[in-house]
């Protein structure tokens, strides 16, 4: 196509141009097609990016398959099969308001009745000196992930400016590829934004125990550089730590600068000004997502952009104003570097309108913060640090705004059998999905009008289980429930990745004499698979059973930590964790563990969670210290450990 040529529809469909594929602008995409029953919206999208729409929650998912068409929200082959219009690598760079045209760098112009600007956020890069040299990076791109993992494979030592969401996300990114961590964060607390002091401090004290080293409301001066240039380490006011690569995660910063081009309403210190139909000073261009700004307030996550998406696609589709966006819902369920967080509803209301009740169990490394109106009645917000079971029933509790009907007490401490509810139980409001905000009555409505007969349907009908991948156990309760209720055959398979139940598996790979995952996807699975936190653990656990392979043959099955059987250190070495039930330990135990630590130099500390911790180990000498520990009758602290209870002999 030749520049400056401009595109003329061919029909009299209203036509939607969309500026940006992101996972807001994808979304608001699929809801309009959905809404649109008349087939009267032609869709074009200006898209900057070599890939279509990509999941940016699971970034950190790159760093284990490498391969971009994983990432991918819906393959390529979905928008020509939606007779949507995708230009890649073109940037739209203004937008004339008085012709409605869109106009593209290289030249492409293309008419709108509506304009959506789904531009997204940039990464912001603090101005510290030295962040523009070789080895800074930003954590936001497939591209910024390809460029991290080129540089790491010369590298020994990163850091993380940043302790948030992206900012941990980026830690674990680097802990995987092998180098030693530093997280910085000029905050006094990690996960400021979502997380009290107390809350903060325990998370923190779980990510110290991987070996990654935190530095808390230090900034840091300046990015050094060796003789060549690159990045050499980062000093502070009376320290200079050596590095070899940095990430920067401070945060983002809407990309307005396409609304500022165009004569659209933007705020000096960045974002779009919307009201709450998501208009923009010009009717006839919306914004939604992180370049939006509404009630004065930027929403960085992804779950407001979707319920903009919603508003304003729904509206258009029914040329109506019947949706508002009044604002979104900030909490979120995650699990950062393996530790479980959430927080919900007002999270930090103030005592004035609050009275908190709190649990803290330091051994057992378990944080609740429960907000509750002053007379006790409602359940305001919460924060939760090591155990987020009961996350789905308090948050919808918390929506409900209804009156409990049991003491504050009891939901503090959780059910009292110990179980949390299972997702059957739940209300239909509850959400399930925090990632794509998706509740318990869509799933529901999903598998009885939408005709979801499968997990796949499911993930691709709601988008459940398309972010983190953390509520799939979730997910498939209710789908089995639902399908019984409609009368269908339910199988209890696996996983998606598997036809047969675990205990079916464990015979076909008994029978077929299976030695690896690989082998067994072939033979048994969904060809082509991954595997996901379903299946790879249990199929490790199989191998481990039948054969007595050594555990850590199947490392590659396994997070990091779970991979060693042991917690990375600074300095590159490892923390083994035997278990110790109850904390009784026979005589004969105890000499071995001395004699295990003189043989290999580790440091002993007996702790309070039923474990005893030996610091100091070398990777090459994990496998030899796990055997003579095994011998002995010890089992891992470690979920990877639980294993090693059917290996009968090494």
């Amino acid at each position: 196509m030749a520049p400056n040529e401009v595109v003329a529809p061919v029909d009299d469909k209203r036509t939607v141009v969309v500026c940006g594929l992101g996972m807001v602008a994808l979304s608001f995409v699929e809801k309009l097609l959905k809404y649109d029953k008349n087939n009267q919206f032609r869709v074009e999208i200006f898209c900057e990016e070599p890939q279509v729409a990509y999941n940016r929650v699971g970034l950190t998912q790159y760093f284990s398959h490498r391969e971009e068409e994983q990432m991918l929200m819906q393959p390529v082959s979905w928008y020509s099969e939606n007779n949507v219009i995708v230009r890649t690598n073109e940037k739209a760079t203004k937008i004339d308001t008085t012709t409605k045209c869109v106009t593209s760098a290289s030249g492409i112009s293309v008419p709108y009745d509506t304009c959506i600007l789904a531009t997204g956020s940039y990464a912001f890069v603090p101005p510290i000196p030295g962040w523009d040299k070789p080895g800074v990076f930003v954590y936001r791109t497939i591209k910024d992930l390809t460029d991290i993992i080129s540089y790491s494979k010369k590298s020994k030592r990163g850091a993380v400016i940043g302790g948030g969401l992206l900012g941990l996300e980026a830690a674990k990114a680097l802990m995987d590829l092998g180098l030693d961590v530093t997280i910085i964060e000029m905050a006094p607390v990690l996960m400021a934004r979502q997380l009290d002091t107390v809350g903060g401090k325990m998370l923190q004290n779980e990510i110290e125990k991987l070996g990654i080293k935190c530095i808390l409301g230090i900034p840091p001066k300046e990015i050094t550089t060796d003789e060549e240039g690159k990045v050499s380490g980062i000093r502070f006011e009376n320290e200079t730590i050596p590095l070899d690569m940095v990430i920067v995660a401070a945060g983002i910063r809407p990309r307005d600068e396409l609304a500022k081009a165009s004569g659209i309403s933007t705020h000096q210190r960045g974002g779009i000004f919307v009201d709450d139909y998501l208009r923009t000073s010009d009717h006839n261009v919306y914004a939604i997502g992180e370049v939006a700004l509404y009630g004065g307030m930027i929403y960085g996550l992804v779950v407001p952009g979707y319920d903009m998406a919603e508003v304003v696609a729904s509206n258009l589709a029914t040329n109506s104003d019947e949706k508002r966006f009044l604002g979104g819902d900030l909490s979120s369920k995650l699990k950062l570097l393996g530790v479980h967080v959430a927080s919900f509803g007002d999270y930090f209301a103030k005592e004035d309108a609050a009275m908190p009740l709190v649990y803290n169990d330091p051994f057992g490394s378990v944080y609740k913060k429960l907000l509750f109106s002053k007379d006790g009645k409602y359940l305001i917000g919460g924060i939760m640090v090591g155990d987020t079971d009961d996350y789905a029933k308090l948050h919808a509790l918390m929506k409900s705004k209804k009156i409990l009907t049991t003491p504050p007490g009891e939901l503090i401490l959780g059910v009292k059998s110990g179980q949390a509810p299972g997702a059957d139980e739940l209300p239909d409001e509850a959400q399930i999905c925090s990632c794509n905000n998706v509740s318990k009555g869509q799933i529901r409505e999903a598998i009885k009008n939408e005709e979801c007969h499968s997990i796949g349907q499911i993930k691709s009908c709601t988008k459940a289980g398309t972010g983190c991948g953390g509520c799939l156990p979730a997910v498939t309760e209710i789908f089995q429930v639902e399908m019984k209720a409609l009368g269908h055959v339910v199988t209890n398979a696996l996983c998606p990745h598997f036809s047969l139940t675990r205990a079916e598996l464990f015979q076909v790979v008994k029978i077929k004499k299976l030695t690896t995952f690989k082998d067994i996807v072939e033979k048994v699975g969904k060809k082509g698979t991954h595997g996901c936190e379903i299946c790879k653990p249990a199929v490790a656990s199989i191998l481990a059973s039948l054969w007595n392979d050594h555990i850590l043959n199947h490392a590659n099955l396994q997070d990091t930590n779970d991979r060693y059987l042991a917690n990375i250190q600074r300095g590159g070495l490892y923390s083994i964790v035997p278990r110790v039930p109850g904390g009784e330990i026979t005589p004969e135990k105890l000499v071995v563990l001395g004699q295990v630590a003189k043989k290999y130099g580790l440091y002993t500390k007996i702790t309070g969670g039923q474990r005893i911790d030996l610091f100091g180990a070398k990777k090459q000498d994990l496998p030899a210290i796990w055997e003579e520990l095994v011998i002995a009758g010890f089992e891992s602290g470690h979920a990877y450990g639980k294993a090693l209870r059917t290996v009968k002999s090494w």
